[in-house]
């Protein structure tokens, strides 16, 4: 009977179809709006917050259309919950199948426009030329909460709380569509999520400039090529971002403010409020804390090393996924950007978050990339994360797709290279008095007395090994995501079942193809061919998006927690008694100097650890470039010829190091092919074979 009543109620449901637009103005619809389906008797009023979450919440689509489905009759309230926060009225829904409601919030959005000369004259007769400005004004309601993106290239005159003006150049003859994004932001139970959008545009066409006959002499000059902006630059710049925010002097200066060190201040003269260099680190103190009532290690007297393992987690967790905005917004320092983007010959941002969360898919505000992946499995929801961090429900994790985790392993490969494991290896082995095997042991005189710190940190750490990540099964991963293989005899013939043996080949045949473009884009007579290193650019993206699976993600983030640990360890001052290095090198990071001399003392290898973290700083940048653009979906060559004049400073880098550290040129005109298909580590031991034989 009950089951019987159950079917009938849900027969009854209905679906409510929703039309989100401005009430005044254009009338225009609203896009990405959050609009919640509320009990109309748990709201008591039209201008205030409800207490209770809402019934349904759904985005709006570009048309500013949404549909709440499953709907029991009764009586209902519509709210649009961002800024000016708006209700519907009071409407019943009753059980013949659908109803149609509009949400009509008061943004009163209006746009005025008049076209500009060249000297900033009003046009009157004329039709407008390549040269001309269209100036426009953008009004609405007054609230701080609104703001306007103009279109790309344009100059803002004036702006406040309930308009803003800019000028707009035609640089271009022919047609031309200009478009004023009207950004509301979220407030409520909706508060962080990415703003609704009101679109204003004018279409219209601009002449050419007419032809003058000139005589007499002329100086002519080349310029190199201009080029058009592309949706995904600001995803290069969250990228480039994030990986500095990761970088270990970052992480020196978070820890000697957490613990009171101060050694190592902030750098031109403070920070700059986006936690790059600063001093505050709110979202990494918050983690911090929280996780410090969780991690726990059964072993006595390693309080200083558990900390130390929080507070590098914290770290870690803050600073790998910044491509969500918020309150401690990390993937963008808009002056600082711009002028990367303005070295580089590229076009710069008015407002790079806007134009970021313009590029990411609705709803979800997730990476195209990802949500290519996400729409090959329909069947499967998309959850909200455990506020625990225990996802044990079916589904993709929301914040795994709206903001994934900017870690790459191949930087832990290249300072596994580096002997920066081995080196932590020699000096763990050694606080155990533990001898080297079959030689006189070059630490014979490291010894670490108890009244120091360092010596509580290195028994917390040696203590901890079972729970670390060891040679093999990082070993066996760098082989399923990048082909990549270390050598020793630690590793020694151990099989995988699964190998990315077309990865090495077709990422240096990319670099390879980047050194020709280089060329061409520097010759200001060519037009650089951007489609040879798109055509690459996809490939090894294919390659790479075969091995994200498995240990992909978690693996990497363990190994750059625990890499970090160790430079941290090496990098402390005590360590420079035991391990004495060349003071008149400038080392770029203090722990390098100990690798290197740890290198020298072991007789391991003379390739200066400098080279290593280029190739895992650099390397890690552009993988990460590849792995998350929607690479599949691009057949215009504009997003390469981007890539390749953004990561230009990368690509050179890493090939200067590669040379270095391995001997081969992946720059020259000349190479073989057999060579660019090598492993590394084959490629080194070979070249210390060599050394050795020639020394």
């Amino acid at each position: 009977m009950s089951k019987h009543h159950h079917d009938h109620d849900h027969d009854r449901r209905a679906s409510v179809e929703v039309r989100v637009r401005d009430a005044g103005g254009a009338q225009r619809p609203i896009a990405r709006a959050q609009v919640g389906l509320f009990d109309a008797s748990a709201l008591t009023g039209g201008t205030t917050l409800p207490d209770m979450p809402a019934l349904q919440r759904k985005h709006s689509d570009d048309d500013g259309r949404l549909r709440f489905d499953g709907v029991a009759p009764g009586t209902y309230k519509l709210g649009f919950l961002h800024h000016p926060l708006h209700y519907s009225a009071s409407f019943t829904v009753g059980d013949d199948g659908a109803c149609t409601q509009c949400l009509e919030p008061e943004i009163n959005a209006q746009l005025e426009t008049h076209w500009l000369s060249r000297d900033c004259e009003d046009l009157d007769c004329r039709a407008p030329q390549v040269g001309d400005h269209l100036k426009a004004t953008v009004s609405h309601v007054s609230d701080n909460k609104l703001h306007t993106v103009p279109p790309h290239g344009s100059t803002t005159m004036s702006k406040d709380a309930s308009a803003a003006t800019f000028t707009t150049p035609a640089t271009r003859a022919g047609r031309f569509d200009f478009q004023w994004a009207v950004h509301s932001q979220a407030q409520g139970i909706a508060a962080g999520q990415p703003p609704a959008v009101l679109t204003l545009s004018q279409e219209g066409h601009v002449a050419p400039v007419p032809a003058q006959p000139v005589s007499g002499q002329l100086g002519i000059a080349l310029s190199r090529t201009e080029t058009e902006p592309t949706e995904d630059l600001p995803l290069w710049l969250a990228i480039r971002n994030g990986t500095d925010a990761l970088g270990f002097n970052h992480y020196l200066r978070f820890m000697d403010v957490l613990f009171g060190g101060q050694r190592h201040g902030p750098r031109h003269g403070g920070g700059n409020g986006n936690g790059h260099g600063g001093h505050g680190f709110d979202a990494e103190r918050e983690a911090f804390d929280k996780l410090q009532l969780k991690r726990f290690l059964p072993f006595n007297d390693s309080d200083s090393y558990r900390v130390l393992k929080a507070a590098t987690e914290a770290f870690v967790m803050v600073n790998c996924g910044v491509l969500q905005g918020g309150e401690h917004d990390k993937a963008f320092r808009p002056r600082h950007d711009n002028a990367y983007l303005d070295r580089r010959d590229l076009p710069a941002f008015d407002d790079l978050r806007a134009s970021f969360d313009g590029y990411l898919e609705r709803p979800g505000g997730i990476l195209p990339y990802l949500a290519l992946v996400a729409r090959k499995l329909p069947d499967i929801p998309i959850i909200e994360g455990s506020p625990d961090g225990a996802n044990l429900a079916v589904g993709f994790v929301h914040d795994k797709l709206a903001n994934p985790c900017l870690v790459e392993l191949i930087w832990s490969y290249w300072h596994e290279e580096a002997m920066l494991v081995q080196t932590m290896n020699a000096v763990t082995r050694r606080f155990q008095n533990r001898g080297a095997p079959n030689t006189p042991d070059p630490l014979a005189n490291l010894e670490i007395d108890p009244l120091r710190p360092l010596n509580s940190l290195l028994w917390g750490y040696t203590q901890d090994e079972q729970h670390r990540l060891t040679v093999n099964r990082r070993n066996a991963e760098y082989d399923h995501q990048y082909g990549l293989r270390l050598r020793g005899k630690a590793v020694k013939d151990y099989r995988t079942a699964d190998s990315r043996s077309q990865f090495l080949e077709g990422f240096h045949h990319l670099l390879r193809l980047l050194t020709v473009f280089y060329r061409q884009d520097d010759d200001t007579t060519v037009k650089a061919d951007a489609f040879p290193v798109l055509n690459a650019l996809k490939e090894v993206h294919l390659v790479m998006s075969q091995g994200a699976h498995n240990n992909f993600g978690e693996l990497a983030t363990t190994a750059r927690i625990e890499m970090l640990m160790q430079q941290w360890l090496l990098g402390r001052p005590e360590f420079r008694e035991f391990l004495p290095s060349r003071i008149m090198v400038a080392y770029p990071e203090p722990w390098m100097d100990r690798v290197d001399a740890m290198k020298k003392l072991q007789g391991w290898t003379d390739t200066s650890v400098v080279h290593f973290r280029n190739l895992a700083i650099f390397g890690e940048q552009m993988m990460l470039s590849i792995r998350f653009g929607a690479w599949s979906e691009v057949y215009e060559p504009t997003q390469a010829f981007n890539w390749a004049r953004f990561w230009r400073p990368q690509v050179q880098g890493y090939i200067h190091a590669y040379r270095a550290a391995t001997g081969i040129d992946l720059g020259s005109e000349t190479f073989d092919p057999s060579a660019d298909a090598t492993l590394p580590s084959l490629l080194m031991q070979r070249r210390l074979a060599q050394q050795q034989r020639n020394a």
